[in-house]
């Protein structure tokens, strides 16, 4: 079997990802910050390591700005719920993960007013096209760092500077690149970052993290389940109601440690040269149409594309059935992206190798693709 749907759910996870969660059930299991009983504290350094690691990822000093999520969808939630009040003015794109394009919708239904910034035909925008849309209401601007659609690497560091300098609040969804790409989030100018853990993390799913900039406070998605009265916490204890999910969170906390140690630009210097065989391969197939820019630097390490006269859903399985072969096909829970980019409603084949992918593994699956299209 060889796994292509990385930019879904990282396959496999570093050998120490599973130890750690197996470790935290079986020695740990108590409940982060409800006894002062051993194991009780023991879960409770689970979680402050994970923050620590996160917190020398993304290059910040305080690691209690790192709120702990189940997704990256429920920390787009907080942030954007939590911090938008009626009359206030959001700009975004309109190519969104649904994670950001429901929650927006949402949002505008009760009395944010909304701009969707549209890109060109290779999903690119640029901090002029977010300046044109700004207006004196405006308060967040919220961006995917990569489009799991498109693939389009945008340039938050500009676009976070031109927020910086109209004092907005700059949000970037991290899906796609936390852990996949170096992330500063000073450099960028970073307030808000949404991300997962079960994708370039390494870590399982249900795990992911919100981080937001000191000053920023939104208002709890959820409230109670906390061992304090709710009116008195702090972040990030009042924004992670109920009990953690502790082994999750540790397999997190070791996923971001493999990364660490192996240098997440070896990661993308790796993953960036199978984007680039599989963008000249699949180029040089008749019939073959791609999604987003040609250059692999200026993409994440997925590939979205379709075959003429076949449905996405039709290669998928023969890639399944007969190559043994795993990818992603459909909308990738992002319409809106397919409708910029004209495959809606069908979608496409998303094509995405991770850091245990090998070079003949895109070989082969290039080879299964010349056959399907020649059929």
């Amino acid at each position: 079997m060889i796994y292509l749907d990385n930019a879904a759910t990282s396959f496999p996870k570093p050998e120490q990802v599973y130890l750690r969660i197996d470790d935290v059930l079986r020695r740990i299991s108590g409940n982060p910050g409800r006894a002062s009983h051993r194991m009780a504290i023991e879960a409770s350094r689970v979680i402050f390591s994970a923050r620590e690691a996160v917190a020398k990822l993304i290059n910040i000093p305080d690691s209690s700005r790192v709120a702990f999520t189940k997704n990256a969808t429920e920390a787009v939630n907080i942030a954007l719920k939590g911090l938008l009040k009626q009359g206030d003015h959001l700009i975004t794109t309109s190519f969104e993960h649904n994670s950001v394009a429901k929650t927006v919708g949402r949002l505008e239904q009760g009395g944010i007013e909304v701009t969707r910034v549209r890109p060109d035909n290779e999903g690119f925008i640029t901090a002029k096209d977010i300046e044109l849309a700004i207006r004196k209401n405006t308060k967040i601007v919220c961006v995917s760092h990569a489009s799991n659609v498109f693939g389009t690497l945008q340039d938050i560091e500009e676009i976070g500077a031109l927020c910086k300098k109209k004092g907005i609040i700059f949000m970037a969804d991290g899906a796609q690149t936390v852990g996949a790409l170096p992330i500063d989030i000073n450099k960028m100018n970073i307030d808000i970052l949404a991300a997962t853990g079960h994708k370039a993390l390494f870590g399982p799913q249900g795990t992911g993290f919100l981080y937001l900039r000191e000053g920023i406070e939104p208002e709890p998605l959820v409230n109670g389940g906390t061992g304090e009265l709710d009116t008195v916490l702090e972040v990030p204890d009042r924004l992670e109601s109920g009990t953690m999910n502790t082994p999750g969170v540790g397999g997190l906390c070791a996923g971001v440690e493999f990364l660490l140690n192996e240098g997440v630009q070896k990661i993308r210097y790796h993953e960036e040269g199978l984007i680039a065989e599989l963008l000249r391969g699949l180029g040089e197939i008749e019939g073959v149409n791609i999604i987003g820019p040609k250059q692999a630097s200026k993409r994440a390490a997925l590939v979205a594309f379709n075959i003429e006269g076949k449905k996405p859903a039709e290669v998928g399985i023969k890639l399944d059935e007969q190559f043994e072969i795993m990818v992603r096909t459909g909308a990738h829970c992002a319409p809106d992206a397919h409708r910029e980019a004209g495959t809606h409603p069908d979608g496409a084949v998303r094509v995405s190798p991770g850091y245990f992918t090998k070079p003949q593994e895109i070989s082969f699956f290039l080879d299964a693709v010349r056959t399907i299209a020649k059929k």
